[in-house]
């Protein structure tokens, strides 16, 4: 794919309701199975583990094939996936693809999520399908985990919706660093997080007819994912409300650090900015890229992805030497 691609059509509803209360998606993505054995050419493995059977939740682990080799433990970067909460999955060709890049190029660990979609599952359950996924990571006896990741060095991180469950699950783990443990996360990735509200910003009418991602569309999934009755103005969708979650202090204390990515092409970027900015007045360690393109792009063309990854392979390194050696 190249260029700015085209979104659906304005008045087409991507999602439509069945008369037996069931949902049929009219936007697909391809998807690509896991690629768990060593034939000596992938640069990266990949294999599934169930989080929850019952609810359908799983996670796709990836490892740099150079890591089987030696006794090094990686970092470890919990990724969520993006879509509207309503949309994709772990398995998605896009959503493996960068996957693999990342694990690969900032040499870590990956650990992708797959949570349950609204409007069938409504939020929260794509938070609580996220923090369930870390207990998950935490006790979990599968050797990759136990060889080949650093539970010490965790980054929850996501791109679009996936930004906005790492942004609010980080939230609730604060809450819970005891009961996460050997599991210490370190910092946040916000990568073209899905924020927005009631007020309309200034790149929401001005960008909101341009992008992949179109105004009307994030309306759309908004009101297919926010439990029922809520509006743009809940805590899920705008993170600013009420001065912010009274967690922030907790993830100030505890000396995580956040890294805000955008792209001045989408229509979110100054949802990002005021949320990037509160967090900073609040004394939390902020770190921000900002690139030209549209929403989601380093997902949709990894050749545009060259900055992105230069500034998460920054952040992760750099936090992971400033605690090590704030240990010493």
């Amino acid at each position: 794919m190249s260029g700015n691609p085209s979104p659906l059509p304005p008045n087409t509803n991507p999602i439509v309701s069945n008369p037996d209360g069931t949902y049929t998606r009219l936007f697909h993505l391809p998807s690509i199975p896991a690629t768990p054995d060593d034939d000596g050419h992938s640069s990266v493995l990949s294999k599934d583990i169930v989080i929850n059977a019952e609810n359908g939740t799983w996670f796709r682990v990836f490892i740099p094939r150079q890591v089987l080799h030696s006794n090094q433990k990686l970092p470890i970067l919990v990724f969520y996936h993006g879509g509207g909460f309503v949309f994709m999955s772990a398995a998605s060709t896009t959503n493996h693809n960068f996957c693999s890049k990342i694990a690969s190029q900032l040499l870590v660990v990956v650990a992708s999520i797959e949570y349950r979609l609204a409007p069938e599952h409504r939020l929260p359950a794509a938070y609580d399908d996220a923090l369930e996924a870390l207990h998950c990571i935490k006790i979990s006896q599968d050797i990759w985990l136990r060889q080949y990741a650093d539970l010490s060095n965790c980054f929850l991180g996501g791109c679009s919706a996936g930004g906005n469950i790492a942004y609010h699950v980080g939230m609730l783990a604060a809450e819970i660093v005891d009961d996460l443990e050997p599991l210490k996360i370190k910092g946040l990735i916000l990568q073209h997080a899905f924020f927005s509200g009631l007020e309309r910003t200034e790149s929401e009418v001005r960008l909101g007819s341009s992008s992949i991602l179109t105004l009307a569309g994030s309306d759309r999934m908004w009101n297919m994912s926010l439990p029922v009755d809520a509006n743009r103005d809940h805590e899920y969708c705008n993170p600013l409300v009420g001065g912010g979650s009274i967690n922030i202090e907790r993830i100030r204390v505890l000396g995580w650090r956040v890294l805000t990515c955008g792209v001045y092409g989408d229509h979110l970027i100054d949802k990002q900015m005021e949320l990037h900015r509160m967090l900073e007045e609040k004394g939390v360690q902020m770190v921000l890229y900002l690139g030209e393109g549209y929403h989601g792009m380093e997902i949709m063309e990894p050749s545009k992805a060259d900055g992105l990854i230069a500034a998460l392979k920054q952040f992760v390194s750099s936090t992971v030497s400033c605690n090590t050696n704030c240990l010493l």
